[in-house]
């Protein structure tokens, strides 16, 4: 009995131990598989409570200037700070908010709604300085905390805002050059994977941190020379205040590069404070968004086109009936002009004889306006003067013009008699800019632009070198021809334009329009017009090329004579006597 006792307790003893250390085996077992097999996975769990991420903005480039021998910022990046919330870690939004107002002021109840939405980060303020995000940081309020952000800054105040463009609150350039090189400006965002404390504080020294660097954006400069760009603002002010013109424009641009060196539009606007502004149509650039009928400052580019193709000559004289009828409708010539009689190609430019421009479009079609003299001038139009196309200039929001066709459409011979002196179709300040230029640089076409070079985050160059997108606008005689013309027109009517001396060791020429102001309907209205000059000053060759552009002056005269012309004539002053315009050297 007693030996069977024993090897009863005996037995049960090594169950026990049995079940000890199969237990024992089981939590061996399970600890093995969480510490070994699963390490990783929890390992990525208990991070992800602790892993934030952080966008890192890369610095904008900035944008720059010539003036004088000399590169100077337009637009540079200020640091200011966003104060933000983390509501996940704020256990007392009465408090922290009223905490905040104290430092920065606002309203409690704005910031404490902020602080109660389903995300990890809420923006409380923005633009704070330096010295307000150090006080709030001192706070230690859990939860809350500023992060720098970069803000545009203008040093030279509006100078030049519609060619720039700006940056809006979401960071995105908007308008002007800040829209068309965004991808250019903004760089490349790096990215910061940090783990945080209880507070959300990344902790910087953790192993677990990730950082990828941003990649700064390029510095642009532009081809824009600054002190001419003030000085034609400033000219361009004054002439619409003696016009009585309540918007206007006017640029200068290299006719032997394309480079456009100052674009002056009225009204402007400060780029610092783009929000204040309530009428959007302030943010475009009028000289490349804002097309208009020109009216007899076409009338080079006609003549030009017909000393090319050789239907006309320099001397040529016709008989003017000082009315011409199409299609129902009589085209005239100024009062002062009215009169029929013998008269030249230089009485056409000089006299700007709306019948002698129709004259010498109907040499397009072997004396008569029809379908072949039609669709010649169609040509030199559209693929030689390229107006109905967008220029590629690095502006937001260019637009493109309109020319009729010329085979399809009601009245096609009044149309294009109306196009011999600039109406009936429209075209940008620039667009008539860079097809003046080709007109008297030798028959070059040159995309005009805006950029001179860009510069990397290491320091590299990259230059835009001038593009020719026509090398046969119009043959180099015909050039020198239609030079000759409007220097002889200019010199004519110098004192009418403005300028009281005639500046006569320069070669300076130049054309007025004074254009109708189509109805939305269509027609024209009787009362309301605007004012064009299109002209250029050099030596022995042309060095800028003008536009000057007055909507709607109210003064007597005509508008292109008594409006856009003195505009010009300042400017050709203030070329010759502040840029060193090279005079002629016979």
């Amino acid at each position: 009995m007693l030996d069977q006792a024993n090897n009863y307790s005996v037995n049960r003893l090594r169950l026990y131990f049995a079940l000890v250390a199969i237990i024992f085996g089981v939590f061996l077992i399970r600890l093995f598989y969480l510490q070994i097999i699963k390490h990783d996975y929890y390992r990525q769990a208990a991070l992800a409570n602790q892993l934030k991420e952080y966008e890192i903005k890369a610095e904008r480039g900035t944008i720059e200037v010539h003036d004088r021998g000399n590169v100077i910022p337009l637009v540079l990046n200020e640091k200011l700070y966003t104060l933000f919330a983390d509501p996940k870690f704020i256990t007392d939004t009465k408090d922290a908010s009223l905490k905040i107002v104290a430092v920065i002021g606002g309203n409690a109840d704005d910031y404490q709604s902020k602080m109660k939405v389903q995300t990890r980060y809420s923006v409380l303020a923005k633009k704070l300085t330096a010295e307000y995000r150090t006080k709030l940081d001192d706070l230690k309020i859990k939860g809350i905390g500023t992060r720098e952000e970069q803000y545009r800054t203008y040093p030279q105040g509006s100078t030049a805002s519609q060619i720039l463009g700006f940056v809006n609150d979401e960071g995105k350039g908007t308008y002007g050059v800040e829209q068309f090189f965004d991808s250019e400006l903004k760089g490349t965002p790096g990215l910061l994977k940090a783990i945080t404390d209880a507070s959300g504080v990344p902790l910087v020294s953790s192993k677990d941190n990730v950082v990828n660097q941003p990649k700064a954006g390029k510095k642009v400069v532009l081809t824009i020379d600054l002190s001419m760009q003030r000085q034609l603002e400033e000219i361009l002010k004054t002439g619409l205040e003696n016009g009585r013109a309540q918007s206007g424009s006017a640029l200068i641009i290299d006719p032997n590069t394309g480079k456009v060196k100052a674009m002056a539009n009225l009204p402007t606007y400060n780029p610092a404070e783009f929000y204040k502004v309530e009428d959007t149509a302030l943010f475009t650039n009028p000289s490349v968004s804002a097309p208009l009928e020109i009216g007899s400052s076409m009338k080079p580019l006609t003549v030009a086109a017909a000393l090319d193709k050789g239907v006309i000559g320099p001397d040529t004289t016709y008989f003017d009936p000082g009315i011409w009828t199409y299609d129902g409708y009589k085209i005239t010539n100024i009062e002062e002009h009215s009169g029929s009689g013998n008269r030249s190609i230089k009485d056409v430019l000089q006299m700007s004889l709306n019948t002698g421009a129709v004259y010498v479009l109907k040499q397009f079609g072997g004396g008569e306006l029809n379908e072949k003299g039609r669709i010649a001038w169609h040509d030199y139009l559209t693929n030689r003067y390229r107006f109905g196309k967008l220029t590629g200039i690095e502006q937001g929001y260019e637009a493109e013009g309109s020319v009729p066709d010329p085979k399809e459409g009601f009245g096609l011979n009044l149309q294009y008699a109306n196009t011999s002196f600039g109406q009936g179709l429209s075209m940008t300040p620039l667009q008539m800019a860079a097809a003046f230029s080709s007109v008297i640089n030798g028959g070059i076409y040159y995309r005009p632009h805006l950029v001179d070079y860009f510069v990397d985050e290491q320091g590299n160059k990259q230059e835009r070198k001038p593009e020719v997108l026509n090398n046969g606008v119009i043959k180099p005689a015909a050039s020198q021809q239609i030079k000759d013309l409007l220097n002889y027109s200019f010199s004519k009517n110098h004192l009418v334009y403005g300028m009281k001396n005639l500046r006569s060791e320069y070669d300076i020429g130049g054309k007025t329009g004074t254009a109708q102001i189509a109805k939305p309907g269509g027609g024209y209205y009787e009362d309301r017009y605007n004012g064009t000059f299109v002209g250029y000053i050099g030596g022995d060759n042309p060095e800028y090329v003008i536009f000057v552009r007055v909507n709607e002056p109210k003064i007597g005269g005509y508008a292109g004579a008594k409006a856009a012309a003195p505009i010009f004539s300042s400017t050709v002053n203030m070329l010759i006597d502040n840029f060193g315009v090279t005079p002629k050297s016979q």
